[in-house]
């Protein structure tokens, strides 16, 4: 196995290539394990990683898997595996199901089919933003959490709980929980509001991290007293992350591991239909 850090100044990137397309289900776990705690973000190129094969690493690192709501499952069997969100538009840098309490701990992506141009994966350091952010805006985040506000209606709470799932489910699944308050329409969908730090520990280096959905969310998020973050604040927020931003030009049969405590992503536009990225979002054993 050659372990190369990608040269990109900003990055703590690694890229692990195998020359002669070994079974990436021989590499070392315990050793993946390591880079992934130092690095955030993996990728293994030269492989050949299929959707199961995918499936089957992650397994090696994983204790359970999450299902998406909005998004089309690939292995019909567990409905872990899924497409990434579906269009051709730029989706902006954020951390996957920040605005829940039910954030995975790693994102997974495994490339089928590259766009003929554009759609690259954009990846994000949370604790270089949070470095490079401004100290008022900095004391603004560490004094007031946010808030997003939504509703899932039956057929999405329905999609990640089960086709079987009932209204006690979604009860039992959501009472207790930190930050949480719901309310059950008549129609059986759920308004649901959620309170967090915008800012948070990484999960392995314990730094505080920028690593949530402000970006991509702004029509939903406000300040935890329903007050809206300001123009200025996000304007901001935008031109640390665009600074900061790297990408991944896709190749078939590429795998990325990806740390959702800490690094934010996202994609640029593409207008080919050909793109296929497949998904797994998962929390870890390590």
């Amino acid at each position: 196995m050659t372990i190369q850090i990608d040269s990109l100044e900003t990055s703590t990137k690694k890229i692990i290539y195998s020359d002669k397309c070994k079974d990436i289900l021989s590499l070392s776990v315990a050793e993946i394990q390591e880079l992934f705690k130092s690095s955030g973000i993996l990728l293994f190129r030269g492989f050949g990683v299929t959707h199961e094969q995918m499936k089957a690493f992650s397994k090696q690192f994983s204790s359970r898997f999450t299902r998406e709501t909005n998004r089309t499952r690939v292995d019909s069997r567990e409905g872990f595996v899924s497409l990434v969100a579906q269009g051709t538009h730029f989706i902006e840098p954020h951390c996957e199901n920040a605005n829940t309490p039910f954030r995975p701990d790693a994102v997974w992506f495994c490339c089928g089919v590259p766009p003929a141009q554009g759609g690259e994966t954009l990846f994000c350091d949370g604790v270089q933003v949070w470095e490079q952010l401004s100290e008022e805006s900095k004391q603004l985040f560490l004094s007031k959490k946010i808030r997003f506000d939504f509703i899932y209606s039956a057929e999405q709470w329905k999609h990640f709980l089960g086709a079987e799932a009932t209204l006690a489910n979604v009860k039992q699944m959501l009472e207790g929980l930190e930050g949480v308050s719901y309310f059950i329409n008549e129609d059986e969908s759920v308004s649901f509001a959620y309170a967090c730090p915008a800012v948070i520990k990484t999960k392995y280096s314990n730094q505080d991290a920028f690593a949530n959905n402000i970006l991509n969310a702004k029509e939903s998020v406000f300040f935890e007293n329903g007050s809206p973050i300001p123009d200025t604040i996000i304007s901001e927020i935008e031109e640390v992350t665009d600074r900061l931003t790297e990408e991944i030009q896709w190749q078939v049969g590429d795998l990325v591991m990806i740390d959702n405590s800490r690094f934010l992503h996202g994609r640029r536009s593409f207008s080919d239909n050909q793109r296929l990225i497949f998904s797994i979002f998962s929390y870890l054993n390590f």
